[in-house]
């Protein structure tokens, strides 16, 4: 049993945000919805959020809003092994134990099914691009091998991708190629295999595509993502909703606020209608990271150019079957000096030095 469940408690009228907190913080990657007795209401996950978010949910919103109040739990004093039977069964990574009043009093995981996950899945990590943003630190780096913390960005973001159980890797190169394949080999050093593909002219961020081998595996989508992206997305779960979806492609997205400086009003003719003082508007961005499907991957030629929206929208136009995933967790795409600087304060306080 967990012996940290009772950082996860929380009641009905915290906000989404609140929740959203624990989450991102503790481990268990639930919320356990209680009243004053600590009877459970409830259980918020992290699919939870990512729904409220697609519904356009503020994260200002109550946790009763959106948690499921018909959640799985058990007895305390259930066995073990039927707790896993349980949890296997309804395809959950924990269980609330609850005494006979309702009260929580201990929650049970898999603790990552109780088995590391291995995924053959193909890793591309886009890693060409000049930084030109990021000068004079790039003038003699490539960018993604630009250190934060104690470690280039890209080990960083391999790292990551290994500890989620992915070994297969390819990375995109063309400024200061040799700098990158110096650092990793062919990635035996950390226990994967890493190929590189190189682009000798910029492709975009979907051209290199389609250099990569025709032998990749026929029936698993891959993983592409920025190699100038911090964060501690969980590329497990994105897999998973891809593959739940039956996606062509799925993009990872990040909301993003934007708070018109000024009064709107609303007007018809000459008469005001409406007016709001300095009103805030959200909006979901490209956050660089997409699971696509091998039939996007064939559909893109050789040294043919194009970017990943571009892309995407071709296939959106033919099968309209492109998905979103809302990412709350840890995000920075570090383009800008500023964003660099933030990046070194930032990795101490992630885990990730």
């Amino acid at each position: 049993m967990s012996h940290c469940w009772n950082n996860v408690l929380i009641k009905p009228n915290n906000t989404v945000r609140d929740a959203l907190e624990i989450i991102d913080n503790e481990a268990l990657r639930v919320v356990l919805v209680v009243d004053d007795s600590q009877r459970l209401l409830g259980v918020v996950t992290d699919g939870d959020i990512r729904r409220s978010l697609l519904k356009c949910l503020p994260l200002t919103e109550t946790v009763d809003k959106v948690m499921n109040t018909e959640p799985t739990f058990a007895p305390i004093g259930t066995s073990r092994s039927s707790l896993i039977a349980l949890m296997e069964q309804r395809g959950i990574l924990s269980v609330p134990l609850i005494d006979n009043d309702g009260v929580v009093v201990g929650l049970e995981t898999l603790h990552g099914a109780l088995h590391k996950p291995k995924h053959a899945n193909p890793v591309f990590i886009m890693a060409g691009g000049f930084g030109t943003r990021l000068r004079p630190l790039t003038d003699t780096c490539p960018k993604p091998m630009l250190e934060i913390g104690k470690k280039p960005i890209l080990e960083t973001l391999v790292r990551s991708f290994i500890k989620a159980g992915f070994e297969n890797f390819y990375i995109s190169t063309h400024y200061m190629p040799e700098v990158i394949m110096a650092h990793f080999g062919d990635g035996s050093a950390l226990g994967v295999s890493i190929t590189y593909v190189h682009e000798d002219t910029p492709l975009g961020t979907g051209g290199a595509l389609g250099l990569l081998p025709k032998d990749l595996p026929k029936d698993l989508p891959l993983i592409m993502m920025n190699g100038d992206v911090l964060t501690n997305v969980d590329f497990q779960r994105l897999l998973d909703f891809h593959v739940e979806s039956d996606a062509d492609a799925t993009m990872c997205v990040r909301e993003y606020e934007y708070q018109i400086p000024y009064g709107v009003i609303n007007g018809e003719g000459k008469k005001i209608v409406g007016m709001v003082e300095k009103p805030i508007q959200r909006f979901f961005v490209n956050a660089g990271i997409y699971v696509v499907s091998p039939r996007v991957v064939n559909s893109v030629p050789a040294n043919h150019h194009i970017d990943m929206p571009a892309l995407l929208e071709q296939h959106m136009i033919e099968r309209d079957n492109i998905m979103m995933f809302p990412i709350h967790e840890y995000w920075l795409d570090i383009g800008r000096m500023d964003d660099f600087n933030r990046a070194q304060a930032d990795i101490h306080t992630l885990g990730m030095d």
